[in-house]
């Protein structure tokens, strides 16, 4: 990818929108149209095993998908993509691509983004919820339990203002599988 093409503009969906682990110059809500957050990438590391995969985000297509935006300093801009590539890519499940985004106000911006691989081998693809719920309960990895995960993820959504009802039912859905 050219670095220089997309500099300056990060978007993150998941844990990068509460655990960025960059210095940033600006943080905004944005949204993402074509892409939607989603449990579609079989987790074998953090979140799971060989043996009992879990399942993390992904940005798979279709929809939209409200996350945030950060604008990275030039002089920082090689620092925090080669950080966000290793970070993102242990396993190269995530294709570093080039999105336009649209920041709160209308803005658009053009942002480096991470989608899902939809042709590697953890590209879980749109698995129903309760599969997901199921793949999600008791899967434990490096990083802890799946459900912790999922558990952030909710809160951290809710915190941002980020109604996002069908990870709302899927926690609901592993909770009860729990017990809770």
């Amino acid at each position: 990818m050219n670095d220089g093409a997309n500099r300056g503009w990060v978007f993150g969906y998941g844990s990068l929108m509460w655990r960025p682990g960059f210095d940033y110059l600006e943080r905004r809500a944005a949204r993402l149209h074509g892409r939607r957050r989603a449990f579609c990438i079989y987790s074998v590391h953090h979140r799971g095993t060989p043996a009992r995969p879990g399942l993390v985000l992904g940005l798979a297509p279709g929809g939209s998908v409200r996350g945030v935006a950060y604008r990275v300093a030039d002089g920082h801009w090689q620092e925090v993509i080669a950080y966000l590539r290793e970070r993102e890519q242990p396993t190269e499940t995530y294709v570093e691509s080039s999105a336009v985004v649209r920041l709160d106000g209308g803005t658009a911006r053009r942002a480096v983004v991470f989608l899902s691989d939809v042709a590697h081998p953890q590209w879980a693809g749109a698995l129903s919820l309760e599969a997901q719920a199921d793949l999600i309960t008791g899967a434990t990895g490096l990083s802890g339990r799946n459900t912790d995960y999922l558990r952030d993820l909710v809160a951290h959504l809710k915190a941002e203002r980020i109604a996002d009802k069908t990870m709302e039912r899927l926690l609901a859905m592993v909770e009860a599988r729990e017990g809770r």
